[in-house]
């Protein structure tokens, strides 16, 4: 799980979000717990189906503490797929989430500080800089998280954004609204 910040209420000049905030689901009590570093997020994540993660991997926390974060629409939030590989040492992942907050794009950054898009860019970077030849190239995933519509702040649907994704999350909210 992947929590991008609220944008601020006075226009921002990045067309992004940066990802914020890093949590995982305890599998026995269901409750939201905030991991420390990205490192420690992805490492949690790449063995998520076979080591589930439980309150008690996370120091002094267990399942009888209240949660360190609650599910709400005070923060977008968006759900990683299980077990996608730790980025390699030296390289960071990052999840950006678009302005309009119709999906998240993910890049890396290279131990050189070159951000990188794609797999084809990866690639090209491991055959210019041979110090990383021996770096699995099935180690960089460009797999991103999926948005949690419900937690799509009102004030982007309003907006009127022209994308067919802000008109699809519009309409699921308004037919979840009549269903409830």
């Amino acid at each position: 799980m992947a929590a991008a910040a609220r944008p601020p209420k006075t226009p921002i000049k990045s067309t992004r979000v940066p990802v914020s905030l890093f949590a995982v689901q305890c599998e026995e009590c269901f409750k939201w717990r905030l991991i420390s570093t990205q490192e420690e997020y992805e490492d949690i994540r790449s063995r998520m189906i076979e080591e589930p993660f439980t309150c008690q991997r996370k120091t002094d926390t267990s399942c009888e503490d209240p949660p360190d974060i609650n599910y709400d629409t005070t923060r977008t939030w968006g759900i990683d797929k299980p077990n996608i590989p730790k980025t390699p040492e030296g390289f960071t992942r990052r999840l950006v989430l678009r302005k309009n907050f119709t999906k998240f794009d993910a890049y890396y950054v290279t131990p050189t500080g070159k951000t990188v898009r794609s797999p084809t860019e990866i690639l090209a970077f491991v055959q210019a800089n041979p110090q990383y030849k021996d770096i699995a190239l099935s180690n960089f995933s460009f797999a991103v998280p999926k948005i949690m519509e419900e937690t799509v702040p009102e004030s982007i649907l309003k907006e009127g954004l022209n994308s067919s994704s802000a008109k699809r999350i519009k309409k699921t909210k308004n037919e979840s609204a009549y269903t409830e």
